[in-house]
């Protein structure tokens, strides 16, 4: 499978958890429900990394490797946080595009710190995400 095909069925899934995710937050702290969620994705993901990698492959990794997946874990962790609160509070038709701004941010800091061109092409599409975003969370 190429790219565009895991990155359509990210985006499949992704769907899903801000559905399964609205309903998993009712009457619980959103901070435990990410705790809860956050454990089954870390038994999920180091089975799946036990069986297609080789443990002895983190003995090798740099320093630099660390930390800037330790800081995206980080990141990621605020991320889920912040969502599961907003899910908690919101329409989860209304939070997901909001939460979907996170490409524009991407187009943003991948130019400023990956040196990734920022073109008209990829301004207008993110013109057009800022604009779905609002169209689609503004609710009346």
């Amino acid at each position: 499978m190429n790219w565009l095909t895991w990155s359509l069925l990210s985006a499949l899934f992704a769907g899903l958890t801000a559905v399964l995710a609205k309903v998993g937050v009712a009457g619980v702290d959103s901070n435990l429900a990410t705790a809860i969620r956050t454990t089954v994705i870390l038994v999920f993901a180091w089975a799946i990394a036990l069986v297609t990698s080789r443990p002895a492959e983190l003995t090798t990794l740099g320093g630099r490797t660390w930390l800037f997946l330790a800081l995206s874990g980080l990141a990621t962790g605020l991320s889920w946080l912040c969502y599961f609160r907003a899910l908690q509070l919101g329409q989860a038709s209304q939070v997901a595009p909001i939460d979907k701004l996170s490409v524009v941010f991407v187009l943003l800091f991948a130019a400023l710190f990956l040196r990734e061109p920022l073109t008209l092409r990829s301004g207008l599409g993110g013109l057009l995400i800022v604009a779905g975003a609002i169209v689609l969370a503004w609710k009346r």
